[in-house]
């Protein structure tokens, strides 16, 4: 498997830094991007929804200009599954546990705790 993976890689370079896209809804509405990059993550707030809104988290207050971190986010790392919960989602999606990204999309598309749902972007 993973020699497949190398050679899917070589195949196709642009695969190993091509960013990975997740739209951020709050209380159904789009909030923002989420974005993994080869530097680490991104999050911005969508300029719709800017306007009048309530910040998702008290970390990421409103803003135009985009967060960004070597790590996911604290608050977004709150979304998280853990210990047996987490080995059973890894397992019956087919993601790496270590893949907090891959993970945060797999997971939190509906019924999270609170009014953050996560949802991957067809396109980045």
């Amino acid at each position: 498997m993973q020699k497949q993976l190398v050679q899917i890689c070589q195949a196709n370079p642009a695969m190993i830094n091509k960013p990975l896209k997740a739209q951020v809804f709050y209380k159904k509405k789009l909030a923002g991007y989420l974005t993994k990059t080869a530097d680490g993550y991104l999050f911005q707030y969508d300029k719709d929804f800017l306007k009048g809104n309530t910040p998702i988290s008290m970390t990421l207050p409103l803003r135009e200009e985009p967060y960004q971190s070597k790590e996911l986010f604290p608050f977004f790392k709150g979304l998280l599954p853990e210990g047996w919960y987490l080995d059973i989602v890894s397992m019956t999606q087919k993601v790496d546990a270590k893949d907090f990204f891959g993970v945060l999309a797999s997971t939190a598309g509906m019924d999270t705790i609170g009014a953050v749902t996560i949802r991957k972007a067809e396109e980045v």
